[in-house]
């Protein structure tokens, strides 16, 4: 985006939004829920993306529901509980 007033506003509103929302880590706990949750996966043949498997774990470790339009992806992983909020 080009240098000015808008860029100005939406780069302020962004820094706002990153310190009102807390970041919740990829520590240990989730490094390890997702190692026991691949290795599971990848014997029944469905090997996730290592994205989605990242903030699975964290969602998990963390007892939060994940909310996604893309429930698919996330629908393998074990004992997470997901949600849709966009279906109608």
């Amino acid at each position: 985006m080009a240098v000015g007033r808008r860029r100005d506003l939406l780069e302020s509103w962004l820094s706002q939004m990153v310190e009102d929302f807390p970041v919740l880590p990829f520590d240990r706990e989730a490094a390890l829920w997702l190692g026991n949750e691949r290795a599971r996966l990848e014997i029944l043949g469905r090997t996730p993306p290592l994205y989605d498997g990242q903030i699975a774990a964290i969602a998990s470790v963390n007892d939060l529901t994940l909310v996604t339009r893309n429930v698919s992806d996330f629908r393998p992983f074990a004992g997470l509980r997901i949600a849709n909020w966009f279906v109608k």
